[in-house]
């Protein structure tokens, strides 16, 4: 254990990555898929060679800048490590150019999902279950980057939180720690949280007769909000309402950092009562299904079907699946949703789709987007501004939960989304350039930059991943990283201090 002190982490992640190829080759070998199996096999020896040979060269040599580092080890785990993950799958399909197979790295090592592969069974399954696998390690690693290395740098949502007296000594002692002791510490803490709810959702799941194969890539991507499935979707004659209740339930777990956190603590389930995030994510769980099934029912009473029961039990279903699904940023559409779609003959509200994205899950979580504790900041500041409008010389009352929100953290909460916001419009901007209408070029920008690939497909009918050109696909991947990196994480490195050795 003491040696993966002395290495990079890139270089545990390069043998990390190297390690996980296995899993592919023997599942397709127990498949007697022989092709697909050697590729990566041959690829899990070759790259934990050089893994070996450049943990020889770097082994023991200290860093002058640990924040410049760890940041750049993410930036280079989310842009430089798909260049090896996508390899074997390359080698593995042989149709498919190095290109595309690194955009399906790309979207699967940020979680966001998207894919090239129109209809997904055009490829054998240990591919699919590569991407999960990669789905889920890189959900895993934003999680751990979340609290052993972006915490303590007050970045990734955690600048708009007042610590308490209680964790300004612990964060004291983390900042002082080893940093590769830190990853290890928050490693052993958060990976058997991880990996056991992922493995308690795989039997559920296979219990409520999805499949073995199809409940484990359902159970990693779940997990990780990646939203990769096999079938490019929950498909209704593999994915029952029972299955789709089980992940409803385990979404929640994108929803709030107290989940990781405070799991072994005392008063846990009290503290999740009252967090900040939580009770934003039923309020909006609450009322927004409700209002996207009476425009369901609306649209049935001028079709004359708003007396089918059943129809209207199910677009309520489907409304409250989707909601939650799209507000983590995974992206699951429930069946039921296009049910409701059929009952109504309304189409599908993108635009609300696209906001829940934007909105995000939990700070510290696998979600993407802005994040939930970053609205309720900018919410608490407009609350008090109005409040100040009708009463100027009143004193304002934060209450306890008002008050572990920093006085500047709606400030640095608006500026976060200045950036994100005029991310999306650049992005937006080059996707234009390529030739895409305006629609399709939003549509794609806010699944890229919120992880939440699947949006595109769901919001657009007639424009796909398989029909962007190279140069698309490129601003995406960037869209890609940078989102799930955020935007302060980036800007970050532009000051001068943060390269002084």
């Amino acid at each position: 254990m003491g040696v993966l002190f002395k290495l990079p982490l890139f270089v545990v992640l390069m043998a990390i990555g190297s390690a996980a190829m296995l899993v592919p080759a023997v599942h397709a070998l127990a498949l007697d898929l022989h092709r697909t199996a050697q590729p990566f096999f041959y690829g899990a020896v070759l790259f934990g060679v050089l893994t070996a040979l450049i943990g020889l060269a770097t082994y023991d040599r200290p860093a002058t800048n640990v924040a410049r580092n760890q940041l750049m080890t993410l930036i280079a785990a989310f842009a430089v490590l798909p260049l090896m993950l996508a390899v074997p799958m390359r080698e593995a399909i042989g149709t498919v150019s190095f290109f595309d197979a690194y955009f399906e790295m790309v979207s699967s090592i940020t979680t966001t999902g998207a894919s090239l592969f129109d209809p997904p069974s055009q490829v054998v399954s240990p591919i699919h279950l590569w991407r999960a696998l990669v789905g889920w390690m890189g959900g895993f690693l934003i999680l751990l980057a979340a609290v052993a290395v972006l915490a303590p740098l007050a970045l990734g949502g955690f600048e708009v939180v007042r610590p308490t007296n209680k964790s300004s000594n612990a964060d004291s002692v983390i900042r002082r720690a080893d940093p590769s002791e830190r990853i290890l510490r928050y490693t052993l803490q958060l990976f058997p949280i991880y990996a056991g709810a992922t493995l308690v959702l795989w039997v559920a799941l296979v219990v409520a007769g999805t499949g073995p194969f199809l409940g484990l890539c359902l159970a990693m991507s779940t997990l990780a909000t990646s939203g990769i499935t096999p079938s490019g979707g929950l498909n209704p004659w593999q994915v029952g309402i029972y299955a789709e209740l089980l992940i409803f339930i385990f979404l929640f777990m994108a929803v709030s950092r107290q989940v990781f956190t405070n799991e072994a603590q005392q008063g846990f389930w009290r503290r999740l009562g009252h967090d900040r995030e939580v009770r934003m994510t039923l309020l909006i769980v609450s009322l927004l299904p409700m209002v996207l099934f009476l425009r369901h029912w609306a649209g049935a009473f001028d079709a004359e079907e708003q007396g089918d029961v059943m129809a209207a039990i199910r677009a309520f279903w489907g409304a409250l699946f989707t909601v939650l699904s799209f507000l983590t940023t995974t992206g699951f559409a429930s069946h039921d949703w296009e049910a409701a779609r059929a009952w109504s003959g309304l189409p599908t509200p993108g635009l609300v789709l696209a906001g829940l994205a934007i909105t995000g899950g939990g700070v510290a979580t696998t979600a993407g987007g802005v994040k939930l504790l970053r609205v309720y900041a900018l919410y608490k500041h407009g609350t008090r501004e109005m409040g100040r409008l009708v009463h100027p010389n009143s004193i304002g009352r934060a209450g306890k939960l008002g008050r572990e929100v920093r006085r500047e953290g709606a400030f640095i909460a608006w500026i976060f989304f200045m950036l994100f916001a005029l991310t999306i419009a650049v992005v937006i901007l080059g996707l234009t350039a390529t030739g895409l209408d305006f629609e399709a070029a939003t549509a794609f920008a806010i699944s890229a930059i919120t992880t939440t690939g699947p949006l595109a497909d769901v919001a657009l009918e007639e424009v796909a991943y398989t029909d962007l050109g190279a140069t698309a696909k490129s601003i995406l991947m960037a869209a890609m990283v940078l989102g799930r990196l955020e935007t302060l994480a980036i800007v970050a490195m532009f000051n001068p201090d943060f390269w002084r050795s």
